[in-house]
């Protein structure tokens, strides 16, 4: 069975570790002086040479020859994540004062240290205060915030960093020209920001991509590793610079239906959003692209990982105006003198047009909308159920307060109000069905009766021109995340 090339390529001694020298350099003056620490804490990203590190120093302080064929009896690793009790950290520690068999010191390898129960680690840190003089720990981790400060203070702590692009690069052609790999610069440069600084990721791609085919281009990389084409990923950001939910929205679908799936999709975005900022070329505004990219390294985490990167480009969208809400106020018939009749004559105006020219005549404003339209009037006397005083507003806030994705549905509607009559007309079908249900029509028009005083009528339908609208703003008391996610039915925007 042929071996891995991460296996057979890796670090035998301190001077083959690549990009952790501030370590490397550390330990073998400490070697080479003898001040052998009781305890190291290993800390940083996966495969960066955590593990390669504590064996090296395992067997050098030992003077014992590392090969991966064999296992010195004095050099013990265990597995945290699968030993993490009481119990086996007390067997641990009586094992450890214990002379070793034939070393220097017994040294205890702990991985994933990070994962030991609150016991367990009570149990080691007497341990460490005391540690018998033949022995040395090395305790390997890449989530250190999640250790007790009273461990890491009893131990020397190195942290590891990811490997930079130019070294990822170089050490892969170095592997690719020993193993007779054909690959250009453009495929390794690939594969090294595909790793993100990880050793043993980069190498586990070149492989990867070795079975696949050769010689190795950008094509075959992005074919196997299933990256979505350049081409989508442009029309998808061309759509949300120019707020264009349809565009989006398709696009996005398009590499679903693919088979593209949606973290390595919020990868390649947030690598071309983070590009734009660096060189100065946003296609949207700067806090949008921060609050996306912030986003969009969760999508991996998300219960549901298209419908969350879904919401989070919506989210980030160049929001236009409010949506319009069209208030259509009833014909009255008042008696007048023959100088009244004149300025009453009933004509459809935008209320900005509208001048008072004398004590009779009103100016009506929504707050709410800056698109109201409505019949200029002499002043009449209106009872309580006239459209003048039914403020549509009031009834989104009392779903707001009770129920909320209902109300991130309602809020998306073009109104138009002609009391008793209220219309609804959405951009899509499903936020038209859902106001249908028998359920949601009840509330709602409970919620209209409330505010206007008596019962009113509902009629919901489906307009596709809506479309070519930009989306609603949300409002800045209110989380656009929250709304959005009501929308789809999610929770805490997941």
């Amino acid at each position: 069975m042929g071996q891995a090339l991460y296996r057979k390529y890796r670090s035998k001694n301190l001077s083959e570790i690549i990009g952790q020298e501030h370590i490397t350099k550390t330990l073998a003056k400490a070697i080479e002086t003898d001040r052998i620490s009781h305890a190291y804490i290993f800390t940083g990203p996966r495969g960066v040479g955590k593990t390669s590190v504590a064996r090296i120093l395992a067997h050098s302080i030992n003077d014992l020859p590392y090969t991966d064929n064999t296992q010195p009896i004095d050099i013990i690793e265990m597995d945290a994540a699968s030993n993490t009790g009481i119990e086996d950290m007390r067997d641990l520690i009586e094992k450890a004062y214990i002379a070793p068999t034939s070393s220097k010191y017994k040294v205890y390898i702990i991985d994933e240290v990070h994962m030991l129960s609150k016991s367990a680690f009570n149990g080691l840190l007497k341990t460490l205060e005391e540690p018998p003089k033949h022995v040395v720990f090395i305790l390997a981790t890449t989530e250190s915030h999640k250790l007790p400060l009273t461990i890491i203070s009893r131990a020397q702590r190195f942290q590891f960093k990811p490997v930079d692009s130019k070294t990822l690069v170089d050490h892969l052609r170095q592997i690719a020209k020993l193993e007779s790999i054909k690959i250009d610069q453009e495929s390794l440069e690939l594969i090294a920001q595909l790793g993100e600084g990880s050793v043993r990721d980069s190498i586990s791609l070149l492989d990867q991509a070795a079975n696949y085919i050769q010689p190795i281009d950008l094509a075959s990389i992005s074919v196997l590793l299933g990256l979505p084409p350049k081409n989508i990923i442009d029309d998808i950001i061309e759509a949300m610079s120019k707020s264009h939910t349809t565009q989006l929205i398709v696009n996005l679908n398009l590499l679903f239906n693919q088979g593209y799936i949606a973290p390595l999709i919020a990868s390649e975005l947030a690598a071309r959003f983070r590009d734009q900022i660096i060189n100065n070329k946003p296609t949207l505004p700067i806090k949008n692209i921060l609050d996306l990219l912030a986003g969009l390294i969760e999508v991996p985490v998300s219960r549901n990982p298209q419908k969350y990167l879904e919401i989070q480009l919506l989210n980030a969208l160049t929001y236009a105006s409010q949506p319009e809400v069209i208030i259509k106020k009833p014909e009255v018939k008042i008696p007048t003198t023959d100088e009244t009749v004149k300025q009453s004559q009933p004509t459809e105006r935008h209320i900005s047009d509208i001048e008072p020219i004398n004590k009779e005549k009103t100016e009506i404003k929504d707050k709410s909308s800056e698109n109201i339209i409505i019949n200029k009037e002499t002043k009449p006397e209106l009872s309580t159920s006239t459209s003048e005083q039914f403020d549509w507003n009031k009834v989104l806030n009392l779903l707001k307060s009770k129920y909320n994705t209902l109300y991130g549905i309602v809020r998306m509607a073009q109104v138009e109000i002609k009391d008793p009559d209220i219309e609804l007309k959405f951009a899509f079908s499903f936020h038209q069905k859902r106001v249908n249900e028998p359920k949601n029509r009840t509330i709602i028009l409970e919620a209209a009766k409330q505010v206007s005083g008596h019962k009113m009528n509902l009629e919901c339908s489906v307009d596709q021109t809506l479309l070519k609208k930009p989306i609603t703003k949300i409002p800045e008391t209110e989380s656009g995340m929250n709304v959005i996610s009501s929308i789809f039915g999610l929770e805490n925007g997941q």
